[in-house]
């Protein structure tokens, strides 16, 4: 009879797996809804020198222009007539994001002026050009 005690009490010893799953997905969900997003422009430029550049790590959305005058935006290709509409959706996601222009240094001071217009028709407050230090 001792031993048939001894075996249920062995057999009932389990470790209940359910608090610990829901704090791994109530974590999971805290982290999804706490990330921030950066919308990288998807090409590479050569911003243009500058002695008072200095690094804004609150930017999350990157705005390409080529020496060729395309407009880039999350790896996609943008219509400079449309930037407006894609900046106004973008700002939805994240109200209170900035945004940094990255000009290739041989692209026009035009088509910059065009996306720094959209950008700041669209609502956007904090608009910044990238360029690198000396």
């Amino acid at each position: 009879m001792a031993k048939q005690v001894a075996k249920r009490k062995e057999e009932d010893a389990e470790i209940d797996m359910t608090p610990m799953l829901d704090i791994v997905f109530i974590m999971l969900i805290f982290f999804i809804v706490t990330a921030s997003f950066v919308k990288e422009a998807g090409v590479k430029v050569n911003n243009p020198a500058g002695l008072t550049a200095t690094a804004r790590p609150d930017a999350n959305v990157f705005i390409a222009i080529t020496k060729e005058g395309e407009v880039h935006i999350d790896n996609k290709n943008i219509d400079v007539d449309k930037l407006k509409v894609e900046i106004q959706r973008i700002k939805q996601e994240t109200p209170e994001g900035s945004i940094v222009i990255q000009a290739d240094r041989d692209s026009k001071a035009g088509v910059v002026m065009k996306v720094l217009d959209a950008a700041k028709g669209a609502g956007v407050k904090a608009v910044s050009v990238a360029a690198t230090r000396n």
